[in-house]
């Protein structure tokens, strides 16, 4: 699938900022098998006094930008094209929870997609009792670890509501669990507290998801939000698998990857510090269109 992806991200300030450092997670990754990145561009107003382009630790792409002059708005557009090949649902059985302990402890690779950094308790995943009793209950020590984590993300899929209004970027997943509802965010970091308890390891996936309308409702152009869902190690003989359980499905080719991290902290799409006073408002608004629709 070929995919024209457009973003905005729009802030306005109560009072004028200055002094802004910002990381920018936006730009769709080139994975060998998965996906390609054909042309991009990320355009700035106002324009930053100091922007650079690299990679983090984990091998995202992203923009460092740093505002000095005093502003009152900041407005961030993207634009790519996108093709997907493919996806990431398990090719092969995978271990069971015992054999996926035994590999971990033979896995030596510090790099930044060793499973060893997608174990212990991050940020936005931490260990949380009644999560982990639930995932006992929806797994056993003989069942593949493929199948327990599309056991898990169904589960979590049956037991959710969905409610865009429910829950904000700083809600703890074990509220969000408490209550049963959320947002993909919520869903996503559920999921990995649970995988974590298990001794699987998971983590954050952000990227872009085509969405369809309603049968005989037309496509609305920038309706769309940024989504997540998880990647999970099972084992050496599958690698990471990454499974949606907002849609209780495997990504597949409706799903283009931003980056990767152990949870929200790691792949926010604006992430930074700034001097001002008052309040702010944001705006977001994403468009996935495959080429030719």
């Amino acid at each position: 699938m070929l995919y024209d992806i457009k973003l905005s991200i729009e802030y306005s300030f109560q009072a004028p900022a200055a002094g802004a450092r910002q990381i920018l997670h936006a730009m769709p990754l080139t994975i060998a098998g998965r996906q390609r990145l054909i042309a991009g561009s990320i355009d700035i107003d106002p324009s930053p006094a100091m922007r650079r382009e690299r990679e983090d630790f984990f091998g995202n792409r992203l923009s460092d930008i740093a505002f000095n002059d005093p502003h009152s708005k900041v407005v961030i557009r993207l634009k790519a094209r996108v093709e997907v090949t493919g996806g990431a649902e398990p090719a092969a059985a995978s271990v069971d929870l015992r054999a996926l302990r035994h590999a971990l402890d033979a896995t030596t690779d510090l790099g930044p997609r060793t499973p060893l950094h997608f174990l212990p308790a991050s940020p936005y995943a931490k260990p949380d009792p009644a999560i982990a009793d639930w995932a006992r209950l929806q797994s056993g020590p003989d069942r593949q670890c493929g199948e327990i984590v599309s056991d898990l993300g169904l589960a979590l899929h049956r037991e959710m509501r969905f409610d865009a209004d429910a829950t904000t970027v700083e809600t703890p997943a074990a509220e969000a669990f408490a209550a049963r509802h959320g947002v993909c965010q919520d869903f996503t970091h559920i999921m990995i507290i649970a995988l974590r308890s298990l001794g699987i390891p998971a983590g954050y996936v952000s990227g872009y998801l085509r969405t369809l309308p309603p049968p005989g409702q037309e496509r609305l152009e920038g309706a769309d939000a940024m989504h997540a869902w998880v990647s999970a190690w099972c084992g050496p003989g599958v690698g990471w698998v990454e499974y949606d359980p907002t849609n209780a499905v495997f990504a597949g080719t409706d799903h283009i990857v931003v980056a990767y991290g152990r949870d929200y902290a790691d792949v926010a799409p604006v992430r930074g510090a700034m001097r001002t006073a008052g309040g702010q408002t944001s705006n977001q608004s994403v468009d996935v269109a495959p080429v030719g629709s």
